[in-house]
């Protein structure tokens, strides 16, 4: 103890003060801002015992991942500064302790300046709350708890949760063929007590737009609310918003841990989730979240495997579960939502009779979307308001004339095309993904390289990615090799427009 009383003395000293501010500065710019400001923003240093270098950071998650992760990078720079350290000790600063001030100075005169260009933050700032307070805006709180002042609904708006409509919910939500299983499933977790094992978990459910994934994912977020789990219902843009937020603010670490204490995590359109910082942090509450047994409900208008600007790691999480696939409207259901959306219309325009030739017909046309089955009718209602005159199958024609879309063509999959091509060859998928170069495996995947180029958006690039990772000319030289056989062999010819048609019908 005598001989670190010196070092302790030394600590308030300004050119150690300055050594471990160029300590902070050398590992902003080995590690990168995002990094340097999730897991050292909050890391101070209390003293200098040579050989050990003492510091805190506020909560056991931090400690135990830059020990981890950092701890040989961190003393390797701590020694560029402090010749005598060979040693770093990483303890759990109290929460008892003075914010403001520590060890006989302020807490802020070795914390790590901000990067040129950015003000410091002010003792006053949103730094100096509280964690909880920090962090508050971004979680609904356990809506069991008897301080909670705000409705339901009203949580999850004022805290940052993206807005519920309260008209999404179960009762309202039309099943078809099209949505039975992903509807089932969704009633399945939404209605679970707690403590019950997770048996879809994650559930992710996938569509393209307008079939009603928002309305399944608002109406889980609903049920668990009335459940009293704690639950938080975001779109992608939210959780980047939200991540983001927290690193300008150095909450990143309380957010991290806010996170991982829900219970229910819905997150939609997850196909717009960008960056790779925010990704990795996806990925670890992912995790996290699945190791603590808490359920997770995503969607996206396009199966795991198809979402390429994804990590493949958070592809391959969010497969392991149960994946949904909610398909285009069968036309019974498609009737069932424009009867609905006239009985809707009704309440407020009591003449608005749409007689059941002209909803068959309505039905029959439009098969793209619920949102366009919407406008069908605002536009049959703004018809008969303004002209006064009957509906009719002739009328509705002119009416919505712009909602009947030519049926657009299939959307063919790579992976669709290396299976068909696979079976039709007796080869497996995993040999044309292989470099085996046997004859009986070049033609199939040459042929499957082809009809990738044809029947897909894909560029060439892309497309060598997906087979095995080779190279866009080596994809090149088998559309051109294919190109010249179907011209001079017929029985090649008939073969792949075979393939086609399997693939396009």
């Amino acid at each position: 103890m005598l001989k670190e009383q010196p070092q302790m003395e030394n600590l308030r000293a300004p050119q150690t003060d300055e050594s471990w501010i160029r300590v902070c500065r050398r590992l902003r710019g080995e590690l990168g801002e995002d990094v340097f400001t999730s897991w050292f923003g909050r890391l101070e240093l209390d003293r200098l015992a040579e050989p050990v270098a003492y510091l805190s950071v506020p909560t056991k998650f931090l400690k135990s991942w830059i020990q981890s992760h950092y701890t040989d990078r961190l003393l390797a720079t701590l020694i560029t500064e402090f010749c005598g350290i060979k040693q770093i000790i990483i303890d759990v600063r109290s929460s008892s302790r003075t914010a403001g001030v520590r060890a006989g100075r302020p807490a802020d005169y070795l914390r790590p300046v901000p990067p040129e260009g950015l003000p410091a933050p002010s003792p006053t700032g949103p730094s100096a709350r509280p964690a909880d307070q920090r962090t508050s805006e971004f979680f609904v709180p356990d809506a069991s708890k008897p301080n909670s002042s705000h409705g339901q609904d009203s949580n999850i708006e004022s805290l940052g949760g993206s807005p519920l409509d309260k008209r999404l919910n179960f009762d309202n939500f039309l099943v078809g063929r099209s949505n039975q299983l992903a509807h089932a499933a969704a009633q399945r977790i939404s209605t679970g007590a707690a403590g019950e094992p997770l048996l879809y978990n994650p559930l992710y459910i996938h569509a393209s737009v307008g079939l009603g994934k928002t309305h399944l994912l608002q109406a889980i977020a609903h049920a668990a609310t009335d459940a009293k789990h704690r639950i938080i219902y975001l779109t992608a843009e939210k959780f980047m918003y939200g991540f983001v937020s927290a690193l300008k603010a150095q909450t990143a670490i309380a957010f991290k841990e806010k996170l991982r204490a829900i219970d229910v995590l819905v997150i939609d359109d997850v196909q717009f989730l960008q960056g790779k910082s925010i990704q990795q942090e996806f990925c670890h509450t992912l995790n996290a979240l699945i190791d603590a047994r808490r359920q997770i409900v995503i969607a996206a208008d396009r199966p795991p495997s198809d979402l390429e600007s994804l990590d493949e790691r958070v592809r391959s999480r969010l497969a392991g579960g149960l994946c949904v696939e909610m398909g285009l409207l069968d036309e019974p259901l498609r009737i069932k939502i424009l009867e609905a959306r006239i009985a809707a219309a009704r309440q407020v325009h009591p003449s608005f009779n749409v007689p059941p030739a002209v909803v068959s017909y309505v039905a029959s046309v439009i098969e793209t979307n619920g949102r366009d089955l919407d406008g069908a009718i605002n536009r049959l209602l703004a018809h008969l308001s303004l002209t006064g005159t009957a509906l009719t199958v002739e009328t509705a024609e002119t009416a919505i004339r712009d909602l009947v879309r030519t049926r657009e063509p299939k959307r063919i999959k790579i992976e669709d095309i290396q299976k068909l091509v696979a079976t039709h060859f007796n080869v497996s998928r995993a040999d044309i993904l292989s470099s085996r170069r046997t004859a009986n495996v070049v033609r199939p995947r040459q042929i499957a390289m082809y009809l990738a180029k044809v029947l897909t958006l894909r560029s060439l690039p892309e497309i060598g990615r997906r087979f095995g990772g080779r190279d866009h000319t080596t994809v090149l030289h088998a559309v051109r090799k294919i190109e010249a056989l179907s011209g001079s062999d017929g029985g090649l010819h008939e073969e792949i427009e075979l393939l086609k048609r399997m693939l396009m019908d």
